[in-house]
């Protein structure tokens, strides 16, 4: 680099490559991305990427550049809805997965005390343990 200039020109050409292979790598990852098209063409578009890449990928963009868009605004959707699903799945599931509160310890303790499933003692038992912050058997 013997001038200001030749490094400007070296930044300019360097940025230019980097768009175009940027550009190539999106056609070509597209290509294999659309459904719609069979294999037989999906490698002539690749050889032609190959062979004549700079007026391949010109021709690419203008014929499918819209179809570029909707495709990728799909699979935008798509990812979009699974992360909702899965987390409305995550959130239903959650509160059975948390332990029960102190309070609830003892609610429960006394529903089991009134059916007649545990004696006075064990339910003062079970609730001593629960008001102390330790878990029972009973309540697992």
């Amino acid at each position: 680099m013997s001038s200001f200039w030749d490094f400007l020109w070296f930044i300019a050409v360097t940025y230019l490559f980097v768009a175009y292979l940027m550009a190539l790598f999106w056609v070509i990852s597209d290509v294999y991305r659309d459904r719609s098209t069979g294999g037989f063409v999906k490698a002539l578009w690749t050889i032609l990427l190959i062979f004549l890449p700079v007026l391949t990928l010109l021709i690419y963009l203008i014929a499918n550049g819209s179809s570029m868009a909707e495709r990728t605004a799909e699979r935008a959707r798509t990812t979009r809805e699974s992360q909702e699903t899965y987390i409305r799945e995550v959130a239903t599931t959650a509160p059975a997965a948390r332990a029960a509160t102190p309070v609830e310890q003892v609610a429960q303790a006394k529903a089991l005390l009134d059916s007649g499933a545990i004696s006075a003692d064990e339910f003062q038992s079970m609730k001593t343990a629960a008001l102390s912050g330790t878990t029972t058997a009973a309540l697992s």
